[in-house]
């Protein structure tokens, strides 16, 4: 039983692992060699330096959701939910803070841009994870769930 419920679980958990996989590799790239980053954001010093280090920090907290997800998905659906609506906020907010930026602000153009693919990538694993386990559900009980 055990394994079948592994196996049922498996691509929900696969997808969500590549998100959490890749929000975190982007932490920890900000938080342990933030130099990189700091020109591409129009930023410098020190004061660049702590301010990526920052938005690493804030990536480690928001992946709590994520990871109650990756446990057990079906279990923590609602996890999933809401990491799947951090996952949207995070690419609508991303999307109007670009169409704000001036043509002139290349580098950081080009930097928003990539969260913007990073976090268009990321929400449609999370939705099909999503998808998966609330399919899942229904097919287990013969009715929908919505919590």
């Amino acid at each position: 039983m055990k394994n079948n419920e592994f196996a049922r679980l498996l691509l929900p958990r696969v997808l969500i692992f590549l998100v959490v996989a890749m929000n975190l590799q982007c932490a920890f790239a900000y938080i342990f060699n933030p130099l990189p980053y700091v020109a591409p954001f129009e930023l410098d010093g020190e004061p660049g330096r702590v301010a990526i280090i920052g938005i690493g920090i804030l990536f480690v907290m928001w992946q709590v959701p994520y990871v109650f997800a990756l446990v057990h998905p079906q279990r923590n659906r609602r996890s999933l939910l809401e990491a799947s609506l951090m996952q949207g906020i995070g690419l609508a907010g991303e999307t109007l803070l670009l169409r704000s930026i001036p043509g002139t602000h290349v580098s950081l153009r080009a930097s928003i841009l990539r969260f913007v693919i990073f976090d268009a990538v990321g929400l449609l694993l999370l939705l099909i994870a999503l998808i998966y386990i609330f399919r899942l559900l229904k097919s287990e009980t013969g009715e929908s769930h919505a919590d």
